[in-house]
């Protein structure tokens, strides 16, 4: 069983369209940044943003509340199958097309490969707690990357991938250490109420981790 709580459609392989619930959409009609957005301000709405995890935007719930909501209503509505050994392994979503990992290169708007994609966290968000954590660490004129490119590009045309570019210095090395923990803390808060939730049935839990990584740079590594 999947715990699907991202859109299906606009990915390799998706022939059908399946968008989030038209409920959690309603509010991004007025409130568009619970949704990832890249540098130039375009919304992917195949997931919402990390960055709400934490905020009561959904009719006084968070984002998590509502995935642990989910999986507990799944627990119950299924239980005799659970108790039965019928469902075997449940797969918790955590991100597009169910991975752990940010929409960085999306099909729809116009990404082909081998692009290298873009950041993904330009969202009012996001960006507050990327400035609140700059503050906290002796920085508060530190700003989000506005040098990292777009969706098509290569990363020697970008000053932030370029051989010793600005993923080198202090600030670049900071914001790639919080971008990434954003995302590893999601996974976590996610499959911490998974493991609440399903404590005692007798199922596997599964995730999905993304293992696309086309540009490999010597000796940084940079993409």
């Amino acid at each position: 069983a999947i715990m699907s709580f991202h859109q299906c459609g606009g990915n390799v392989g998706d022939v059908v369209n399946i968008p989030i619930p038209q409920w959690v959409r309603d509010v991004g009609a007025t409130d568009p940044d619970i949704f990832y957005t890249n540098r130039s301000g375009t919304r992917n709405i195949e997931y919402l943003t990390l960055g709400v995890d934490d905020q009561p935007l959904f009719h006084g719930r968070t984002a998590i509340q509502m995935y642990a909501d989910y999986m507990a209503s799944f627990r119950e509505n299924m239980k005799k199958f659970l108790d039965a050994g019928t469902i075997v392994d449940i797969e918790v979503g955590l991100g597009p097309a169910g991975e752990m990992r940010y929409p960085s290169y999306p099909q729809s708007q116009g990404w082909v490969f081998p692009g290298i994609g873009e950041f993904i966290c330009y969202d009012k968000y996001l960006e507050a707690d990327f400035k609140a954590a700059a503050a906290k660490a002796g920085h508060p004129e530190w700003e989000l990357p506005d040098d990292a490119g777009e969706y098509n590009d290569t990363p020697e045309k970008t000053q932030f991938f370029k051989e010793n570019g600005t993923y080198l210095t202090e600030k670049g090395k900071f914001f790639l250490s919080w971008y990434s923990n954003k995302l590893i803390k999601h996974g976590d808060k996610i499959l911490d109420e998974a493991n609440e939730v399903f404590l005692g049935c007798r199922v596997q839990l599964a995730i999905k981790i993304s293992g696309i990584h086309w540009w490999y740079m010597v000796p940084n590594h940079a993409a």
